[in-house]
């Protein structure tokens, strides 16, 4: 099923999402994660609804779903003398759902411009025909 926005505008969507929100993080934060998250997923549920409704107080023929996980990079060990970071952590994230094949759909992303600030920035979007 194709999505109900096309694959280039979803991408650019997502972008603008985590630039939005990533736009004063310097690195990870685990104070502001949540916040981020929010921002991220209100973003993009604003930006579909808008796209998918045919007018102001109408409503768009899908139900949306949007997760964001962020990941922190590894840091340095402190106090091992060594300089260089030990690597990333691992992450291992999947979706499965039971639907219609023909309405319904899911789509995911990776915001690369979360690699600089030292950390993954993973989203998902699932859409279910109304």
């Amino acid at each position: 099923m194709a999505p109900p926005v096309a694959d280039t505008r979803l991408k650019q969507i997502a972008t603008d999402a985590c630039d939005s929100a990533l736009s004063n993080a310097e690195s990870y934060n685990h104070t502001h994660v949540a916040d981020w998250n929010s921002a991220i997923i209100n973003n993009i549920l604003k930006s579909l609804i808008s796209e998918t409704s045919s007018g102001p107080n109408s409503q768009p023929s899908f139900k949306y779903a949007v997760n964001s996980t962020i990941i922190q990079h590894l840091s340095p060990v402190a106090g091992s003398g060594e300089s260089a970071t030990v690597g990333r952590r691992g992450m291992h994230s999947a979706v499965g759902a039971y639907w219609n094949n023909e309405k319904d759909g899911m789509w995911s992303f990776k915001y690369e411009g979360g690699d600089k600030k030292g950390m993954d920035i993973v989203i998902s979007v699932m859409w279910v025909a109304i």
